[in-house]
């Protein structure tokens, strides 16, 4: 039994063996993870599931005997007021309005379910939105006082469908994307209504992210369960973009499945980066051909990444090992764990008004600060509630 089946790993799970597995992006590696993945990776497994040793460590984190704070899953920063910050757990949102220093719980008046993903309207951010790993979507107007579901088209939502990730187009704040294990949904109406665009993503179900060319808002890149994926017409239409990235026959295996961000660079609009649990993959030509990076880095398997807003070829990297930057679009690369009590890093965020601000959320050792790009890390007060 799986007791906490709390996010896009398990929530987004289809899984036979030897054939189809779905990660979603939430992994919580918890601290207690690195003995379990030593123990794996001495298992020995048939050929068929050597590729899904990866699948089975994720498995084991989340079942019982790990104990601690819940991880942080996920950071959302207020656009325009630093003072404002939300976090989400397994089990909870929470919002600071003091930058940090002290937390209210915010989950009332949803279900008792996980939030996966989070986000907040960039042009009324008294707007938020939630998604969740059993109950679709639940949005707030009063900045998370009081939230309503808004879950209408997405009424196949079942207890395992999750919610990964909300991708606003900048013209238009009421105009949202989805991606779920459900799929891709598109709003036009501030999600009073979501409609399924699917067209071309005949191999596969699960979309675990989705990154937006910010120049080019019809250009789309998907993150599956069989690759990534690109429309360029606002999802009316996709066409799979695998070259490179996985090979041939294997899109139906566990080794297509990894895939945790996309991302498109702000300054080169046809230079793109795809995460996974298995490396780090660049392309230059618009996701025609991909090539892979990063390999110098000592644990591959990625769950956050950043592309720094503010300097071209800046980026950062979370994982196991904690956080690594790289100042020249992923040539090389560098530690930036100075102050973490922990490298075992859940979540990363820049501040939209100053790009040396960072925030890092951690695997059940609490939420950390840079105000230096990274370099120096510094606890911030626990988010959560003493007993």
């Amino acid at each position: 039994m799986l007791k906490r089946a709390t996010n896009g790993v398990l929530g987004g799970l289809v899984a036979s063996t030897c054939t189809t597995a779905g990660l979603g992006s939430q992994s919580s590696l918890r601290p207690c993870s690195m003995a379990r993945l030593s123990i794996l990776d001495h298992i020995p497994l048939p050929r068929c599931m050597q590729h899904f040793r990866t699948l089975l460590f994720l498995l084991a984190l989340f079942s019982s005997g790990c104990t601690g704070s819940d991880p942080i899953v996920v950071i959302q920063l207020h656009p325009t007021n630093p003072d404002i910050l939300y976090i989400a757990t397994n089990d909870y949102i929470y919002k600071s309005r003091d930058g940090g220093k002290t937390w209210s719980n915010l989950s009332k008046g949803m279900s008792y379910s996980r939030v996966i993903a989070m986000a907040i309207d960039p042009a009324y951010p008294a707007t938020i939105y939630a998604g969740t790993k059993g109950d679709a979507v639940y949005k707030s107007y009063d900045g998370g006082q009081r939230w309503t579901s808004a879950r209408t088209g997405l009424d196949d939502a079942t207890i395992s469908s999750v919610v990964n990730q909300f991708v606003f187009d900048p013209a238009d704040d009421n105009h949202i994307f989805l991606a779920t294990t459900m799929g891709v949904f598109e709003s036009k109406n501030a999600g009073e209504r979501w409609v399924k665009k699917m067209e071309g993503m005949k191999e596969v179900l699960m979309v675990v992210t989705l990154g937006m060319d910010p120049t080019r808002p019809s250009v789309i890149y998907a993150g599956t369960s069989g690759g990534v994926y690109k429309t360029s017409d606002q999802g009316a239409h996709w066409l799979q973009v695998n070259k490179g990235l996985v090979p041939e026959g294997m899109v139906k295996t566990s080794r297509a499945l990894g895939v945790t961000s996309v991302q498109v660079d702000p300054f080169a609009p046809d230079t793109v980066y795809a995460a996974t649990l298995a490396g780090l993959y660049k392309t230059t030509d618009g996701a025609t051909s991909w090539v892979r990076i990063g390999e110098s880095l000592q644990d591959q398997m990625i769950v956050a990444m950043v592309l720094d807003r503010a300097r071209a070829g800046v980026m950062y990297l979370a994982g196991r090992n904690g956080i690594h930057r790289s100042e020249d679009g992923g040539k090389t690369w560098a530690a930036f764990n100075e102050g973490l009590a922990t490298t075992n890093i859940r979540s990363l965020a820049q501040s939209a008004m100053d790009p040396q601000v960072l925030f890092a959320g951690t695997n059940g050792s609490g939420l950390y600060k840079s105000v230096d790009g990274g370099a120096h890390w510094q606890a911030m007060p626990s988010v959560f509630p003493k007993d």
